[in-house]
């Protein structure tokens, strides 16, 4: 799955294409590709190299400043992200989804999200699901999810708006002293305008979300639909059918109206935090 800014790139050439009148078999014939590499380049799956895509880009006869502006997005495409120096922890290419979101809407049953976890709260939820990783392979997995929380405090912050089961706040994930840590770091986010949680109470029953975690990506661009993503033990998930994506859509919605608002969740989370700040 490529990224954010590949996909663009992909679908800007297919449109230039399609807009010189030229069918896959044309556009291959002329430049020299094969089918499959067309349908990367178009796809996003691959960003094409500079060569192709000034060829493509004569020969869909661009102009001046829509070939300036798709060179400077194939630049940004190759570029390097910081989640790079941690190609050891983070697999896929979900960080780079998730770097260029303009909103992020995160639903977790079982933990607080990781863009709001501190760091003994992140370590004991990440040795708790590894046990048999080494020592300094969790504090390398601690470092690069403090490192992806930084994403919140961009000047471009995404909105980032978690729905997280009542059960969360209660689990001693790392001890007492650790969970009352991160409510209390949970309860100073919520000053924050771009985050907004809201809490499934134990009383809400059955739900949509009983299925496990999910989180949907959504951008500024209005061609590059929701990106639905799920983490589990067997891998990453990310379906792309509009069925799904719609069906994944309504779930959120159905959560977010069987949860407190967010002002009854932000008193219910200071409550807790300020419980366990006067126990300390």
């Amino acid at each position: 799955m490529g990224t954010m800014r590949q996909r663009r790139l992909g679908r800007e050439l297919r449109e230039l294409r399609e807009g010189a009148g030229l069918a896959h078999t044309q556009a291959i014939e002329q430049l020299g590709w094969s089918r499959a590499k067309l349908d990367r380049i178009e796809s996003g799956a691959t960003t094409p190299k500079e060569s192709d895509l000034k060829a493509a880009l004569d020969l869909y006869g661009a102009g001046s400043d829509q070939r300036a502006r798709l060179v400077e997005l194939r630049q940004e495409a190759r570029q390097r992200g910081w989640w790079t120096a941690y190609g050891d922890v983070f697999s896929g290419s979900y960080v780079a989804w998730e770097h260029d979101a303009q909103r992020i809407r995160d639903w977790q049953p079982q933990v607080i999200p990781g863009l709001l976890q501190v760091e003994d709260y992140a370590r004991a939820v990440i040795a708790g699901a590894r046990p048999t990783d080494a020592p300094e392979a969790i504090e390398r997995r601690v470092q690069a999810r403090m490192a992806r929380r930084t994403l919140l405090g961009r000047h471009d912050a995404p909105e980032l708006h978690a729905i997280i089961d009542e059960s969360v706040l209660l689990r001693q994930i790392g001890g007492t002293e650790v969970l009352g840590r991160q409510l209390r770091y949970l309860r100073d986010c919520l000053q924050r305008p771009n985050i907004t949680v809201q809490v499934l109470p134990l009383a809400a029953g059955g739900h949509p979300g009983v299925d496990g975690a999910f989180i949907i990506l959504s951008y500024t661009d209005p061609f590059i639909p929701d990106v639905p993503y799920s983490e589990g033990p067997f891998g990453d998930l990310y379906p792309e059918s509009a069925t799904e994506v719609a069906r994944i859509n309504s779930a959120w919605e159905h959560l977010a109206a069987k949860a407190l608002s967010a002002e009854a969740s932000a008193n219910l989370i200071t409550g807790l935090a300020d419980r366990s700040e006067a126990d300390r």
